[in-house]
């Protein structure tokens, strides 16, 4: 059997292995019914249909012919770096380590700052594109989790609310 794709080769088995993952995962929870669904249940249909479309996507690098291959490129370890270090900062910035005496800062500092340090993965980033997206990022969020959802995250540093 020949790969006649190997990024669709691939990244349909990352799909499938996340999706296998998330499904057998979900077994774990009381399932429920379609009318009366349980916690597992969304994961399970969620896990089982990502599944399937990446058994779809292996079929399809595993039938369809491409040009060259579409053979897969050298790691991206910049961005990959730029983007791990940015979600970690995130966590960080929005609940602290209060182990090490961290205090979080809320909301719409970490979103900053996961915006400021994820922009550096890119070949062009600009301080003033970055800040623009930040405050758009800060105003959805805060409408969107604190508003409308009334999510209990803090949104401003302690320091500063009290």
């Amino acid at each position: 059997m020949k790969i006649k794709s190997q990024k669709d080769f691939f990244a349909g088995l990352l799909y499938a292995s996340v999706g296998g993952a998330f499904a057998i995962g979900a077994t774990k929870y009381s399932l429920g019914t379609a009318a009366r669904m349980g916690p597992g249940y969304f994961p399970l249909m969620l896990g089982v249909l990502l599944c399937l479309i990446g058994l779809y996507i292996i079929f399809k690098a595993l039938v369809v012919e491409t040009a060259d291959g579409d053979k897969i490129g050298k790691w991206a370890w910049k961005p990959l770096f730029y983007i791990i270090a940015g979600n970690l900062l995130f966590g960080v910035l929005l609940s602290g380590l209060p182990k090490f005496g961290i205090p979080g800062m809320g909301l719409i500092v970490a979103i900053y700052g996961v915006t400021f340090v994820v922009s550096k993965a890119g070949n062009e980033s600009s301080i003033k594109e970055s800040l623009i997206l930040a405050t758009i990022l800060s105003a959805i969020s805060y409408l969107s989790f604190i508003k409308l959802l009334n999510l209990q995250f803090p949104v401003w540093p302690s320091f500063i609310t009290g």
